[in-house]
């Protein structure tokens, strides 16, 4: 079994096709912890010892085979992703969440037209007048 330094280390976690290729090429001659350590799955304590990031590690592994474990969860960890729904409340607002406005690059003040369609409402994002595109300029 191979001794590691830090010299052989990688310094970024690998992901992805990388990480499962590199796995693989490891094979059997390494420890689970040994593996991880080799694919940048480890931190350094105070005096210099190499501890395997056992937990990131196979997470990394699963996401790089396409298993999710935890589907629920959206990518800020607060257990909620976008639904791609919306209800009107009580009081006749129809509220478009944070998670649409991020997705889309939405700042504060951008405006809409709004479209209703036979089953859909479209939103049509239109510039604030005053505002010229540099090509309409020529």
């Amino acid at each position: 079994m191979a001794k590691t330094t830090a010299e052989k280390l990688p310094e970024e976690p690998m992901t992805g096709k990388t990480l499962l290729q590199k796995v693989k090429s490891l094979g059997p001659s390494y420890s689970r912890r040994e593996t991880a350590k080799q694919c940048g799955y480890y931190t350094r304590t105070k005096d210099n010892q190499t501890r395997a990031n056992m937990t990131e590690f196979y997470d990394a592994l699963l996401a790089a085979k396409g298993i999710a474990l935890d589907p629920g969860r959206s990518k800020d960890g607060r257990g909620r992703e976008a639904s791609y729904r919306a209800c009107v409340h009580k009081n006749g607002s129809l509220v478009i969440g944070a998670n649409y406005t991020q997705e889309m690059g939405l700042k504060p003040g951008d405006q809409f037209e709004i479209r209703l369609g036979s089953k859909h409402i479209h939103l049509i994002q239109v510039e604030p007048k005053g505002m010229v595109d540099e090509d309409d300029e020529e």
